[in-house]
């Protein structure tokens, strides 16, 4: 399991424990500032990252800048992909959930897309303050946000949760490759700003029938094709297990085994 399943967790899966959403830790001096500056100025809280890759290939000034980085969001926003299975789980957790307009891709693209869901939040709180956020808050049932975040799995898009000051979970980010951490973490290759799943995927050969549709679901590039057995191989030291390759598939060919499975592989 990942390490926050350790530290804030008990050794189960941290994002299914109830403290972390809790209204005490949401409420504790440190974050609330730490919230209310992220959502006021959360354009300056990404800049500052863009340091770390003006010194990132200068030898030791490098390496201590993304280190220090790494700490840095390891405490105050980090992130972990969390499939469908266990998202509705943390849906059923929720006293308030919230559907409101994707940060990262109004920097990214200047379009307002509404892919993130507040969990723990509403209308009359911390959002309620940034009018260029709240206008397009809509309050969900959580059968309701099921059925979203469903969708998402077939558009391709990618579930995450994310804190504010860890532990505390305030998000369920749900991305493409517009996302500021997957441009951070897996194209630019600066700094991880995300664990994987706890799962990762593979491929049943007597299911499938080659129909390729999971090549393009896959963010990550860890499906490949073979043209000599006309089937794909899921590559799993590249597979972040969010399993929304699972989706398109007609043939139920795909599953997620536990990670901690198989040896070695990277978070």
């Amino acid at each position: 399991m990942c390490e926050f399943c350790t530290k804030h967790g008990e050794g189960k899966k941290w994002y299914l424990v109830m403290r972390n959403y809790s209204r005490e830790l949401r409420n504790e001096k440190r974050r609330d500032r730490f919230i209310n500056y992220y959502w006021a100025r959360f354009e300056d809280y990404y800049r500052q990252f863009a340091q770390v890759d003006a010194v990132r290939n200068v030898p030791v000034v490098g390496t201590l800048a993304r280190r220090y980085a790494r700490y840095k969001l390891k405490s105050e926003e980090w992130g972990q992909i969390v499939p469908i299975e266990d998202v509705e789980q943390i849906v059923d957790m929720q006293d308030s959930i919230v559907r409101l307009p994707c940060v990262c891709r109004w920097m990214t693209t200047g379009r307002e897309a509404r892919y993130c869901i507040g969990v723990g939040v509403d209308d009359t709180g911390i959002l309620g303050k940034y009018p260029d956020l709240s206008h397009g808050l809509e309050v969900l049932e959580k059968e309701e946000a099921k059925k979203l975040l469903r969708s998402f799995d077939t558009q391709g898009l990618v579930h995450k949760v994310y804190t504010f000051m860890t532990p505390y979970i305030g998000t369920i980010c749900n991305c493409d490759q517009d996302c500021l951490s997957y441009r951070a973490q897996e194209k630019a290759k600066l700094v991880q700003t995300v664990f994987r799943a706890e799962y990762v995927s593979l491929v049943d050969w007597d299911l499938c029938n080659g129909c390729k549709k999971c090549l393009l679901q896959c963010q990550f590039g860890a499906i490949h094709y073979s043209n000599t057995t006309e089937r794909p191989t899921i590559e799993m030291s590249q597979c972040y297990g969010c399993g929304v390759c699972r989706a398109v598939c007609d043939k139920g060919a795909i599953a997620l085994k536990p990670r901690t499975d198989f040896a070695k592989l990277p978070w």
